[in-house]
């Protein structure tokens, strides 16, 4: 990556990256349409909150994902400021040249782990999906973008049950292959455990040191900031979170919102890490999501605040008797 890999090199060791993913993975399982002008005021507030790197969008196509089919439009109208770095979900040729002839820095391949999630997600085979990366990868590099991997149903699919890790090695060994060492591990259906994530991290550091992980959690049984936790336990300093909690698969059964980003904020920064990010700035950007919608979002920070947030002794009553 750019300059956001290259300035995490000198950074010190509490510091952690979070992606903020509510644009992408959080509005592409929503029926509502957010029009690409408020997308990009909701994106600019992301970046005028401290927030350095931004999954935008996805260039699927508009048919299978309608709510991200403005991607090219967006990101055409987003106020980057030093630092900022944007990527998309890239899956096939065509979206990335539709990805190349836009502002975007980094262009993410998606692969899941499990045979049949794959097919539901993809509409493809686990081999034809690696079979299909060198074209990506080669149009992206051609227009001078950077290139991630990414992963689906990484610790449990929906569908299957645990995951084979033999596939989830395979993977990784066809991303690295290709020379792209910064994978995401994407916790679909929220089926992490604290157990699996810390067995899946050493699993890959094993088989191959180089590796920079990012794990993209979800909250769909309770334990996203516990997974998280382990996480920074195992060394990983690189989180997606999603404003507000807002997510999920539209193609995997029972999936739900992402970790919510606020509440991450406020979990790294009461443990004692440094994100960049200011949180008040983090609330208001879930509550303009929170708007745009027009339903409410998980997130708990957005009704609690801090935990050092005073309210007026008169505001509640005296307990009587």
């Amino acid at each position: 990556m750019k300059d956001a890999n290259q300035s995490q090199a000198t950074r010190a060791g509490n510091w952690v990256d979070v992606v903020e993913v509510g644009t992408r993975d959080g509005l592409q399982i929503e029926s509502r349409i957010i029009p690409a002008a408020r997308k990009i005021e909701i994106l600019n507030k992301m970046i005028a909150s401290g927030m350095r790197e931004i999954e935008v969008t996805s260039f699927v196509s508009p048919k299978a994902v309608p709510q991200l089919a403005d991607a090219a439009e967006v990101l055409a109208g987003i106020e980057r400021r030093a630092g900022t770095y944007l990527s998309a979900l890239v899956p096939n040729v065509k979206g990335a040249e539709r990805a190349a002839a836009t502002g975007v820095d980094a262009g993410m391949l998606f692969i899941s782990v499990s045979e049949t999630h794959n097919r539901k997600n993809l509409n493809r085979s686990i081999d034809d999906s690696i079979a299909g990366f060198a074209p990506v990868v080669e149009v992206l590099r051609a227009a001078g973008k950077d290139v991630m991997g990414g992963t689906a149903v990484a610790f449990g699919c929906p569908f299957e049950g645990e995951i084979d890790q033999s596939n989830l090695l395979r993977i990784v060994h066809a991303y690295f292959d290709l020379g792209i060492d910064h994978i995401t591990l994407g916790d679909t259906t929220g089926m992490a455990t604290p157990n699996n994530v810390r067995q899946t991290v050493r699993l890959l550091r094993q088989h191959f040191p180089g590796i920079k992980l990012n794990l993209h959690l979800h909250n769909t049984r309770g334990v996203g900031l516990a997974n998280v936790v382990v996480g920074l336990e195992e060394g990983v300093r690189r989180f997606d979170s999603s404003c507000g909690g807002l997510g999920g698969c539209p193609f995997a059964a029972g999936a739900t919102g992402n970790i919510c980003t606020e509440d991450l904020l406020y979990l790294l920064a009461e443990s004692g890490y440094e994100t960049g990010i200011d949180l008040g700035g983090a609330i208001d950007v879930a509550l303009m999501m929170e708007q745009s919608l027009e339903k409410r979002l998980p997130g708990q920070m957005l009704r609690a605040g801090p935990r050092l947030k005073l309210h007026s002794a008169d505001a509640v009553p005296t307990a009587a008797g």
